[in-house]
């Protein structure tokens, strides 16, 4: 069983995943945070692709992947970072990124260097859902690497139920039709918009992720989803303590009480 799926059929309790951008604060710091967030009792990760034009993002996580292609990442890279990751790391890896330089890269070679390297799945933000079902998705499927797709406010009924039909590990909920960014709490819109979506009574589990970064906003997250993704935060906090992730996850963890 792909280890998306292990984790949503184990998990009792909400599931947190956190976000970075691999190559920053440091070029070569992508499998020691892995390994610390683990060690933290962290359920997912998400490693970021940097892009120079990454337009989901706020401000911080765009300043994030430009420092890491400035210090040198590239997607090679970072598959000959994390081709030993799996002998000691059990939690799912999700790679984040655009679908330039994943084409760029060559999808299906990027599928099974995923598959090598002991990656779950992928979050493509502007790859269209019509392409992934056409072109995609068969070759995603023969690596069992999950294509975990975006939904947000103004997604259609009809759309969010072919997703759920059609793609596998969980549906990422977008909070808002905004980029990434840490908020202070989410309002009576924002709220209704979990609700409803929670009443579709959707097969597979979702996550709420933009602008997660207090007690607020993570308790009002939590209790209409699976679990929640954060990273503007931590990449804030990761940035702030030089790198040293124990550090940043343990001050994100206590904004969080």
């Amino acid at each position: 069983m792909n280890r998306i799926n292990q984790l949503f059929n184990e998990k009792k309790t909400p599931v947190l995943s956190l976000y970075f951008c691999a190559g920053t604060p440091v070029l070569n710091g992508t499998a020691d945070v892995i390994r610390t967030l683990e060690k933290k009792g962290i359920d997912m990760i998400e490693i970021g692709i940097p892009f120079s034009d990454p337009m989901a993002d706020g401000p911080v996580i765009q300043d994030a992947a430009t420092k890491a292609l400035r210090n040198g990442m590239t997607l090679k890279l970072l598959m000959s970072q994390l081709k030993d990751i799996r002998k000691d790391v059990r939690i799912p890896l999700v790679f984040m990124g655009y679908l330039n330089p994943i084409m760029q890269y060559g999808f299906e070679r990027f599928c099974q260097d995923c598959q090598t390297c002991g990656i779950d799945g992928v979050i493509i933000p502007d790859l269209p859902f019509k392409d992934y079902q056409q072109e995609y998705r068969p070759i995603a499927e023969k690596y069992d690497i999950k294509v975990i797709m975006l939904i947000t406010p103004e997604t259609s009924e009809e759309r969010i139920r072919q997703i759920d039909r059609h793609t596998d590990g969980f549906i990422y909920m977008v909070s808002s039709a905004a980029i990434t960014g840490a908020q202070k709490d989410f309002n009576e819109q924002k709220q209704a918009y979990f609700k409803r979506i929670e009443a579709m009574n959707l097969q597979h589990p979702r996550m709420i992720g933009f602008g997660i970064s207090n007690r607020q906003t993570y308790e009002a997250a939590v209790s209409h989803a699976a679990g929640c993704i954060i990273g503007s935060k931590f990449v804030t906090l990761l940035e702030e303590e030089q790198g040293d992730a124990g550090k940043a996850v343990d001050r994100l963890l206590e904004a969080l009480k």
